[in-house]
């Protein structure tokens, strides 16, 4: 699987940025812009707080533009539905000692992974993968080094 190209924002931000690799046009430039959040994440109190808790983090960095509302809300939902799922498993787990929720029986009698189980584990791998798409993940992060920002000075985001 070939390795994804990284925007040369983000190699700007990474400190990797070559003169050689200006030359190349980098396809579309949005400017910068903390997009807002769709219907179906603001009527979710957990995606809609997942949203205002990395929306301002990213927006800072200048990491985000209007076209990122959909990996963003896709990234929010995930993390929405891990959190849903784990809640229910917990409140399993008060009634079960032995296996604490993460084993249940089938009709036919079978001792089976619970099906929360599995829904936790899918959203929280896909909320991960997201993640790092948005360098929001230690490793994500590993070279990446940002100036200091003054924050009464106008903040410069063209590329070139």
């Amino acid at each position: 699987m070939p390795r994804l190209r990284t925007p040369i924002p983000l190699r700007l931000i990474e400190g990797t940025l070559r003169a050689h690799h200006r030359r190349f046009a980098e396809g579309a430039k949005p400017k910068p812009k903390a997009p807002t959040p769709p219907e179906h994440v603001r009527a979710d109190a957990d995606a809609l707080r997942e949203w205002n808790r990395v929306v301002p983090e990213l927006a800072v960095i200048g990491m985000l533009t209007a076209l990122d509302r959909v990996p963003l809300a896709a990234l929010c939902v995930c993390y929405s539905r891990w959190v849903q799922a784990e809640r229910a498993l917990a409140r399993m787990a008060e009634r079960d000692a032995v296996t604490r929720a993460l084993m249940v029986k089938t009709v036919g009698g079978n001792v089976i992974q619970n099906p929360l189980v599995g829904v936790a584990n899918k959203a929280m791998l896909a909320y991960a993968r997201l993640c790092r798409e948005f360098g929001m993940t230690p490793a994500s992060r590993a070279g990446i080094s940002t100036p200091l920002v003054d924050e009464d000075e106008p903040r410069n985001h063209d590329y070139f």
